[in-house]
């Protein structure tokens, strides 16, 4: 779980994703990969599947497939042993 200030860092950067810059949205993919924000997944596959940018759509996709991955394996650590 996030801290108080992971999450309001993640939420600063969700929003950034609707920058007009290209730059801008690319930095902040990367600084939410850094944080593994799984709770961006949503607006990334958004960005994935919307951006005019190719290389936004690519890193949303690449960023959002990696922290996927990582919240599945997350679940699996979580899971009770089968008895």
């Amino acid at each position: 779980m996030p801290t108080a200030t992971e999450q309001r860092l993640i939420a600063y950067h969700i929003a950034r994703l609707k920058d007009k810059n290209p730059q801008v949205r690319l930095a902040s993919i990367e600084e939410l990969r850094l944080l593994e924000a799984t709770d961006a997944l949503s607006a990334l596959e958004e960005l994935f599947h919307s951006d005019p940018d190719d290389e936004v759509r690519t890193a949303a996709r690449k960023v959002g497939y990696d922290l996927y991955v990582k919240m599945k394996a997350n679940e699996k650590k979580e899971e009770p042993p089968p008895e």
